[in-house]
């Protein structure tokens, strides 16, 4: 049973979740590949809560446009799955991120689309479970980041869902972000090949305010895991192969780093994976790393990773590999500002 849990910030001060969350992107935004079958995913989600202790919720991740083809395939995997099993509704606590034009994949934080989007991936989940935690997937530069939490706390007050995130922002725009309404959770990207300094600093400020840290990908979409030996272990489709860490000419090189991270976790008799979201999770109490899994056997081991306790002697292993090895290629596709990272 997992033991290792924690408040989440802001809002949702009294809500208590297991220290390792649950992504679901992949279930069904896939490049292209065939959706995860339900039943597969419905264990894969049931796992995790089944492990918790009593009164912990399990925070699950979704997303309005995570499909293949941008639509809301996985809130409504998520209806499904909370039509079949309506008790689980009270074990988690329901993420989604949203706010983004499925036309050009750019920002839209207008009022009207703020609206839409919420209205839209409450319809997409058919009354089965509540939103807890809205966030806008990205900063959207043309509308002011105060106007955009004013805009979203008077959604609240029409009780269209209960709490504030935000996502894949800069620590300066996450503190004019709180200074409007409380924020409950930050998502950026954490792992031990995405620390870069603007990471920090969003993990400080977070831990000053009170907000907790959604750490995405904390298994380099499983380059870290040790699973994938060559670009050949990745479909064809496979969206990851348009990462610049995934390209042929870096992922040599790069997988020289897991290696030292599968020497690392070997001494410790756990999987690299494990030690991955252990070493996120050791960042501070209010992170949580976000692992994704549409596999039992991959949730229960994400989870137990939430319980690794690392040394200060496995933490400084962990960082001097980290400090002493440059990563070759960026987090997504060689620019950043098409990313929009760091809004």
């Amino acid at each position: 049973m997992v033991q290792n849990t924690a408040k989440l910030g802001g809002t949702a001060s009294n809500v208590t979740v297991a220290k390792v969350a649950h992504g679901l992107m992949m279930m069904t935004w896939r490049g292209g590949s065939a959706p995860v079958p339900d039943e597969q995913c419905f264990e894969a989600i049931k796992a995790g809560v089944d492990a918790l202790p009593p009164g912990t919720k399990m925070l699950i991740n979704s997303g309005e446009f995570y499909a293949n083809d941008l639509g809301t395939g996985n809130l409504e995997l998520v209806a499904r799955f909370f039509a079949k099993y309506p008790e689980y509704a009270d074990k988690t606590f329901l993420s989604v991120k949203g706010a983004i034009n499925r036309t050009n994949m750019a920002p839209d934080s207008s009022p009207e689309n703020l609206r839409a989007s919420v209205d839209n991936i409450n319809a997409a989940l058919r009354g089965t479970k509540k939103l807890d935690l809205f966030e806008c997937a990205r900063v959207d530069p043309k509308h002011p980041i105060e106007e955009v939490i004013k805009t979203l706390a008077g959604l609240i007050k029409e009780g269209k869902f209960d709490h504030i995130g935000m996502s894949e922002c800069s620590a300066a725009t996450l503190r004019k972000g709180h200074a409007v309404h409380p924020i409950t959770a930050v998502e950026i990207e954490v792992s031990p090949w995405s620390y870069e300094e603007e990471t920090k600093k969003v993990i400080a400020t977070a831990g000053e305010l009170g907000i907790s840290v959604v750490a995405y990908s904390p298994l380099g979409r499983g380059f870290l895991t040790g699973q994938i030996k060559s670009l050949s272990d990745l479909p064809e489709a496979d969206a990851r192969r348009r990462l610049t860490r995934f390209r042929e000419e870096y992922f040599s090189h790069n997988i020289a780093f897991v290696k030292t991270l599968e020497s690392i976790a070997q001494k410790k008799g756990i999987t690299p994976a494990q030690l991955c979201i252990a070493w996120v999770g050791a960042l501070g109490p209010h992170v949580f790393p976000l692992p994704g899994s549409s596999h039992k056997k991959r949730t229960l081991e994400n989870s137990g990773g939430g319980d690794v306790v690392l040394t200060e002697q496995d933490l400084t292993e962990i960082n001097d590999a980290i400090s002493n090895f440059e990563v070759k290629g960026d987090r997504y596709f060689g620019n950043p500002e098409a990313a929009h990272l760091w809004g």
